[in-house]
């Protein structure tokens, strides 16, 4: 059992949250650019001296957002996952749509994770954002997991090897997955960018223009990465049993 926090460090992680919170709204007000120490510490009655006690510099507070906004993703993405059956049809749609909400309703933490990174500011290649970036990787490569007995026949000989992918990433992948070859890797990442691309269009506002239901446009490509899948309807059960191993030239 973990040692009930002391009131001092209550009150320091509550200050932190709110250092975090103040970003994000200075984000959505006026963007990324916007973010600064001493002007976090000025809404909040800090001293200057006081706020870098708990951030070194900004980017250490941005890379703490980062890493959040990911987890939320991540946890957002689990949810949506367990509450439908286990049908990987029903698991690849309720992830796209959990995907999409939570953009549409969170834009300026979409923007901050996948589009205007901070003037100067450089994405860590290790630590909690890059370890949060994966895990949220890992939950769509968890969806496809469960379709590839029916998705090996059309995507097995694609070529794809571990090599492939970052070395973190792939470690973690195999780790979670150990009977995943990396033809299916490559798939949830190909899966991932059609859904990205349209969702990062209606967040950026370029949809509206064109289309006045953006969601009708996503739902009409969520059947076709479903069918892409070799799942079949969306809209119920794969309706049948997996290919056998033996006939599918699994690698």
């Amino acid at each position: 059992m973990a040692p009930t926090p002391s009131r001092r460090e209550r009150l320091r992680a509550e200050a932190a949250q709110e250092i975090k919170t103040i970003a994000l709204k200075h984000m959505a007000e006026n963007g990324t650019a916007a973010v600064s120490l001493r002007a976090i510490a000025r809404e909040m009655g800090m001293t200057a001296g006081a706020i870098y006690s708990y951030y070194d510099t900004r980017d250490d507070l941005i890379t703490a957002l980062v890493a959040d906004v990911y987890n939320y993703l991540a946890d957002t993405l689990e949810v949506a996952i367990a509450a439908v059956s286990d049908d990987p049809a029903s698991q690849v749609i309720a992830y796209a749509r959990a995907y999409r909400l939570w953009a549409v309703e969170n834009p300026q933490e979409f923007r901050l994770i996948y589009g205007d990174p901070a003037p100067g500011y450089q994405v860590p290649t290790g630590g909690a954002a890059a370890e949060a970036e994966h895990r949220s990787c890992a939950v769509l490569t968890g969806v496809v997991a469960g379709a590839w007995p029916w998705a090996r026949e059309l995507h097995h000989s694609e070529g794809h090897l571990w090599s492939d992918y970052d070395q973190n990433f792939a470690a973690m992948v195999r780790g979670s997955f150990p009977e995943l070859p990396p033809a299916a890797v490559a798939l949830a990442l190909r899966l991932w960018g059609r859904l990205h691309g349209l969702v990062s269009l209606e967040v950026y506002g370029h949809l509206r223009p064109q289309i006045p239901d953006p969601e009708k446009l996503y739902r009409a490509e969520l059947t076709e990465l479903v069918d892409a899948l070799g799942l079949g309807s969306p809209d119920g059960a794969t309706g049948a049993d997996p290919p056998s191993v033996a006939g599918a030239g699994h690698p």
